[in-house]
């Protein structure tokens, strides 16, 4: 009875999630602009309250391209479903950007982030960059997810305008997905420009 349960809460989730097919010219959250050569699928989940929008070329169990636009001092990076904190449990760290963080700063945010769920990352390099016409950080991590033991690498960007934060990340399998979509994904981000 409770596999059967799982089954169906697992496919009442998925017919909820809507995925849209975008390409052209985008906008984060009124805040960031981009241009696609390429269509990605945008997914939204259900009561999806993230501060970032998620867009993928085959599955988010396979890649993840997410943005954050404008995210303001003291905003949270991610955040933690409603009910997840066990009964006298201490809640998980969460991600929050602070105005005048440092470059490692900036980067240990999303080393948290893609940590939270016990996952293994890796900064393997920092160095700058200009993101969305400012000047940032553009950062290479790896991730030994925890649920699948899947190896992962990821690209992320990061600059602060006006003590706003604006982001990007691309994550995928190393084997093969990484080094055939990563083209793509770098092709939106050289794109993005920040609005207002």
């Amino acid at each position: 009875m409770k596999k059967l349960f799982a089954v169906v809460l697992v496919l009442s989730l998925v017919a909820c999630t809507s995925i849209v097919k975008v390409d052209g010219e985008q906008t984060i959250r009124n805040r960031m602009s981009l241009k696609l050569a390429d269509a990605w699928n945008k997914v939204q989940l259900p009561n999806d309250r993230q501060p970032f929008d998620v867009w993928t070329q085959e599955g988010l169990t396979v890649d993840t391209l997410r943005f954050w636009a404008a995210v303001p001092h003291r905003g949270e990076l991610v955040r933690a479903p409603s009910g997840s904190v066990p009964q006298g449990g201490k809640s998980a760290r969460v991600p929050t950007f602070v105005t005048g963080m440092e470059a490692d700063q900036l980067v240990s945010l999303f080393e948290t982030m893609y940590s939270s769920d016990g996952s293994s990352v890796t900064i393997n390099k920092v160095e700058p960059t200009i993101f969305a016409g400012e000047k940032g950080i553009r950062f290479e991590f790896s991730v030994l997810r925890k649920s699948d033991d899947v190896q992962l690498l990821g690209i992320g960007w990061v600059a602060v305008k006006k003590d706003e934060l604006f982001a990007a990340t691309f994550l995928a399998p190393k084997l093969s997905f990484f080094s055939r979509l990563r083209g793509k994904a770098e092709s939106v981000v050289k794109s993005a420009q920040i609005k207002g």
